[in-house]
């Protein structure tokens, strides 16, 4: 197993300007070949977390080779709730602890921030949708999220569904928010473990 933080994340070097809105792609069309080239991965099962379940998705659709991809909260575009729920964090890491708790895991937990919050806040980033590139993504997916994710509705998880060209599992946690594999890591953890082992059987029987 491989876990990595994108630069601007965790003890990865920090941002050094804005992001642009391109900037799922280019983490997908650059970077992560990038990372999988230099560590001789063949088909890796691609786990990612809300920007990162996005970048998995732009990989597998981008003809990459991938044996399944988790998909923990994605998103494939922007909904008016998370706009909301963006702008208000913005207020809390201003006016709480939340800086003191984000340094406790990122390097810098400013650019962090504000690298994720500000462009998420651009408008030119509400037209920001990545559906016509689903249906390229043919390796089994498993979809998690939680009922109460302020972030996105289900809505993401239908239009994944809807749109991909392989066979698909979804998970749906009650009272669970943005982050499943933290506020429900037993349930989150058997269901991944359990669509990785289905995967280790098709790759068997072919």
């Amino acid at each position: 197993m491989v876990v990595y933080s994108r630069r601007g994340h965790g003890w990865s070097p920090p941002l050094t300007g804005p992001r642009e809105v391109t900037y799922m792609h280019h983490e997908a069309d650059r970077v992560l070949p990038a990372l999988v080239h230099e560590l001789g991965l063949e088909r890796p099962v691609l786990v990612g977390h809300s920007d990162g379940a996005s970048i998995a998705m732009l990989y597998a659709g981008a003809g990459h080779e991938v044996g399944g991809l988790v998909l923990l909260a994605p998103h494939v575009f922007v909904e008016e709730c998370s706009v909301t729920a963006i702008a208000a964090v913005r207020e809390a890491y201003a006016t709480t602890d939340l800086p003191v708790r984000m340094a406790r895991h990122h390097h810098d937990p400013d650019a962090t921030f504000h690298g994720w919050n500000d462009i998420w806040l651009d408008p030119q980033f509400r037209s920001w949708n990545i559906e016509a590139g689903l249906a390229a993504i043919t390796a089994p997916v498993l979809l998690i999220q939680g009922t109460d994710d302020r972030y996105g509705t289900l809505a993401q998880l239908d239009a994944i569904e809807r749109g991909v060209g392989g066979p698909v599992e979804r998970l749906v946690i009650p009272g669970v928010g943005h982050a499943p594999h933290l506020e429900a890591p037993a349930t989150t953890r058997s269901a991944v473990a359990s669509f990785v082992a289905a995967l280790g059987r098709r790759a068997d029987q072919s």
